[in-house]
């Protein structure tokens, strides 16, 4: 027995029906969704409460100004007027004339030059080598010798320290008699030979030197002796 169906059990006439139902349900849950994300983003910046507004500080922009241009140069203004100014100003003719002067008998010399003598130092001439020699006081050989040993002073340091010895001179009697440019030759101790130097330096004038008739200059060679007693 052949079963038939009635057109009205039949769902193949509503399935266009269930598709259009299936869209519109898929299509609200597609809006919920959307609405509720939205009002969870809202939500989430009510919650932050109230942010901070940085306001950008805003620099003026300066410009330095340049310095202002040179002032040009004044241009003279020329006049065409010319004034005359009368000439009442007497002057006097005193010009040098050089022929008057050379009529006068004006003589004018050449510079010469101012020429110095040059001194030429005499040297001494060693006691040996002289013709006369000099002498001192009107003594002979030894007065010079006598008149140091009454002069000198024995040192009190020398003494203490048992100092004693010869001290060799050596001095100049100038063709005027002075003695000068004593010094040691050959020194014992410096206390004896300062009190020698000294001695023969106070030494009064000589009589100086001859070489042909005519004063020179001598040099001697002295010992001074220091002898403890």
């Amino acid at each position: 027995m052949e079963i038939k169906k009635s057109e009205k059990a039949s769902l193949e006439n509503k399935r266009l029906l269930f598709v259009e139902i299936g869209m519109v349900v898929a299509l609200g849950a597609v809006l919920f969704a959307f609405e509720f994300s939205s009002k969870d983003k809202k939500a989430s910046a009510l919650d932050a409460g109230p942010q901070e507004i940085i306001e950008e500080e805003m620099v003026p922009i300066t410009q330095e100004t340049p310095p202002p241009p040179p002032e040009a140069p004044q241009i003279p203004i020329l006049s065409d007027q010319i004034d005359i100014v009368e000439d009442d100003i007497k002057i006097e003719d005193n010009i040098l004339n050089l022929e008057d002067d050379a009529s006068m008998g004006v003589q004018i010399l050449d510079y010469v030059e101012e020429v110095k003598e040059e001194v030429v130092e005499e040297e001494a001439i060693p006691f040996q080598l002289v013709e006369e020699k000099p002498s001192f006081m009107g003594g002979g050989p030894n007065a010079f010798t006598k008149w140091v040993n009454e002069h000198l002073e024995y040192p009190e340091i020398a003494k203490e320290n048992g100092l004693q010895g010869r001290v060799m001179l050596q001095f100049t009697v100038g063709n005027d008699g002075k003695v000068s440019n004593v010094k040691v030759l050959r020194g014992v101790d410096p206390a004896l030979d300062k009190e020698a130097v000294r001695v023969v330096s106070m030494s009064p004038n000589w009589t100086p030197g001859k070489q042909r008739d005519r004063a020179v200059k001598v040099t001697y060679t002295f010992p001074v002796i220091f002898q403890l007693r």
